[in-house]
């Protein structure tokens, strides 16, 4: 079963009335993901969401605690936190298929849908 999803509250909806209509959805995703992530502490939910030591560098860079609540965030550190996440999350291309081998390989040693020539003996 999965958790309710907690509220985001009255600074990411600040901070997301300051973006364009571009960018939202993206910070949408940002704010859910956060929300999302187990225990109530910002420090755990961004080492989730940012990878390497960027989470740790954009508290640090914030002032903050490790243990900070979500709540505490201004929508000024949330607009900062989203550059942050947009700076080193890969954007998704719109109907561009992830490029990446999905799936099992072709079972007979060619690209999938291909078929080696037929050999007559």
């Amino acid at each position: 079963m999965s958790r309710p999803l907690r509220s985001p509250g009255p600074a990411a909806t600040a901070a997301r009335a300051g973006l364009s209509a571009d960018e939202a959805p993206a910070f949408d995703r940002l704010v859910t993901a956060v929300l999302s992530s187990p225990g109530t502490a910002l420090g755990p939910a961004l080492r989730a969401q940012l990878p390497g030591s960027a989470g740790v560098r954009w508290l640090r860079t914030a002032g903050l605690p490790p243990t900070t609540r979500t709540a505490a965030l201004t929508a000024e550190q949330w607009l900062s936190l989203y550059r942050c996440w947009r700076s080193v999350t890969p954007v998704p291309h719109a109907g561009r298929p992830d490029r990446g081998r999905a799936g099992r390989p072709s079972a007979h040693g060619h690209a999938p849908g291909a078929l080696a020539a037929p050999r007559w003996h």
